[in-house]
């Protein structure tokens, strides 16, 4: 990896999605999203899986610590059945969990649908890397991102992952003063 390169980790969790029984629209609705949010040039290191726990967490795991991504999107596995274990996942590999990302994320879905208090994302740091649980249906995550990305890339400045910049005219981030890169 070079120095510089941004890479941003899309993971989708589905038993059916990754057994090829059913179309993955998360993970192309995350990176569409993130095609339009972004003006930095970036890599996409993508992921279908299955909801297994040990699965979840190595794949977070690897795409943190191994390819070096700045910034961690799941969708799927936040419900409240049996199989849903994303947030579980995420948790054990986090070293700290930030609560207002969730709690904005469905603050902002309880104006779409009242079952938005079933949803358990959650979000968290791992080492320089940001990981964020979305929601697995493709508008309720152009919804999440749209509430909480304003905040993400100087959390990410804050970690030390890679500097983002963001298309003002898509998505402003936000950033103190201070921290504002000169060009």
């Amino acid at each position: 990896m070079q120095k510089n390169e941004i890479k941003i980790g899309f993971v989708t969790v589905s038993d059916r999605a990754s057994r090829g029984e059913y179309e993955d629209l998360g993970g192309p609705a995350m990176q569409m999203w993130m095609t339009q949010a972004l003006k930095n040039d970036w890599t996409a290191v993508a992921r279908v899986i299955a909801d297994e726990q040990d699965m979840i967490e190595q794949t977070l795991i690897n795409m943190a610590d191994i390819e070096g991504c700045s910034l961690i999107v799941t969708t799927g596995g936040t419900g409240p059945a049996k199989r849903d274990v994303t947030p579980e996942a995420t948790a054990n590999v986090c070293d700290k969990i930030l609560d207002g990302f969730a709690e904005q994320m469905r603050l902002v879905s309880l104006k779409y649908v009242p079952t938005a208090i079933l949803s358990r994302q959650i979000a968290g740091t791992r080492g320089s890397t940001l990981i964020i649980n979305l929601p697995g249906k493709p508008s309720a995550i152009s919804e999440c991102l749209e509430a909480v990305f304003p905040a993400v890339p100087y959390c990410i400045d804050l970690i030390e992952g890679a500097y983002l910049e963001t298309d003002d005219a898509f998505i402003k981030g936000f950033r103190p003063k201070h921290a504002i890169k000169k060009k």
